[in-house]
């Protein structure tokens, strides 16, 4: 119950104009979050605590994942919470190079941003979500591009994260500065690189062996099978090919 009362609260500001950028807002605009089961609900209890600056959502396709954090992320920009919304994932069929693609970074990188673009749409006028990318308030930035770099008062979403492989897992993981929570997502029986080597899946299994006393930071989300909130047949599919457990 406790638990719900925090989400209920985080989702009880009403949205206003973001201090690091006009948005021109309409009544669409700021998500009315509500968990669908227990996982989801545990999730967004995770997410809005403001200790868990790495969380990972761990769990077959369908379960909202991606979709909760996004919505979280939205919130989070909206009142003021965090400056920029930060979009990365491995783009797996280029191998993390982008040139033979045609157009900007944005427009190479647009196959595995969709999915997540798709929710900033339900939120945003196509318009808006141009004038925020030009603005940078939403930054699309290929794992490849990431090296070095800090994040500050940033909303960060890694999707797909079962694709990186360890080296790329760890340098992602290390790019955390002041006020910004990332959000790694992944489906640990999918995996699509063709070769064994899995960042997310070795990242998981050092943390199940490290102290859970000592993780002040870094919170874990897990759904399964029972989770799926899309259509029926997705969770039949899902059975079809065993991931039952």
């Amino acid at each position: 119950m406790a638990r719900k009362k925090r989400v209920e609260k985080h989702n009880s500001n009403r949205g206003r104009n973001n201090d690091y950028g006009v948005i021109p807002l309409h009544r669409k605009t700021i998500p009315h979050i509500l968990p669908r089961n227990v996982a989801q609900e545990d999730y967004l209890y995770q997410l809005a605590d403001p200790k868990n600056n790495i969380v990972f959502a761990i769990g077959p396709a369908g379960t909202g994942k991606t979709l909760l954090c996004t919505q979280m992320g939205i919130k989070s920009f909206m009142e003021r919470e965090v400056k920029k919304i930060v979009i990365t994932r491995p783009a797996v069929s280029v191998d993390e190079q982008h040139g033979f693609l045609p157009g900007d970074l944005k427009e190479k990188m647009a196959p595995w941003t969709r999915p997540i673009f798709d929710i900033f749409e339900k939120h945003f006028s196509l318009s808006q979500i141009e004038m925020m990318l030009s603005e940078n308030l939403i930054e699309i930035a290929p794992l490849a591009y990431m090296r070095g770099r800090t994040f500050e008062d940033s909303w960060i979403i890694a999707d797909e994260m079962q694709n990186a492989t360890k080296s790329q897992m760890k340098m992602l993981l290390t790019r955390i500065g002041v006020n910004t929570k990332m959000i790694v997502t992944g489906d640990l029986k999918q995996h699509d690189r063709g070769f064994s080597e899995n960042g997310l899946s070795d990242f998981i299994d050092l943390v199940k062996h490290y102290e859970q006393e000592k993780l002040n930071h870094i919170a874990v989300s897990k759904f399964d099978m029972m989770d799926v909130e899309r259509h029926p047949a997705v969770t039949e599919v899902l059975k079809i090919y065993g991931e039952d457990d």
